[in-house]
């Protein structure tokens, strides 16, 4: 897989306009593991993206999403240093859904662990499955 990213402005513009966002203006965004095969690797964590995020993730080549709570861009890893590499930016058949392959550093959950699905079911109780790597406290001060 060839990596295309940054890309210009203009394709930027253009992928953002075939996206269908949500009435809130946001369309949810996937953050894949690359491991180098096709079909990627571990689900790291879903966010939000409006128009101006998408753009700048294309355009930069870093995962940028839309921060609900602050109602303003997040660019990952801006205060924790945990930054996303966008390696392969897809979107789905009703092109509301996008997919994006990256390279992780460091950990992607604000709890500190590898990926934010770390609550599952296990001998019929709810259990933690991931085991925090770094304090949040370390990585947001």
């Amino acid at each position: 897989m060839s990596n295309d990213y940054p890309t210009s402005p203009e394709l930027a513009a253009q992928i953002a306009e075939q996206l269908s966002y949500n009435a809130d203006g946001l369309v949810p965004a996937i953050a894949q593991q690359d491991d180098g095969k096709q079909s990627g690797g571990e689900v790291l964590m879903m966010a939000w993206m409006n128009r101006d995020a998408v753009i700048e993730t294309l355009t930069t080549g870093r995962a940028c999403y839309y921060s609900r709570s602050r109602s303003r861009l997040w660019r990952k890893g801006e205060s924790s240093g945990q930054v996303q590499s966008l390696i392969d930016f897809r979107w789905d058949c009703d092109q509301d859904t996008i997919l994006m392959l990256v390279n992780q550093k460091g950990v992607a959950c604000h709890t500190g662990r590898r990926n934010c699905f770390y609550n599952a079911v296990r001998d019929g109780e709810i259990k933690p499955i991931a085991e925090v790597e770094i304090s949040p406290d370390d990585l947001y001060g």
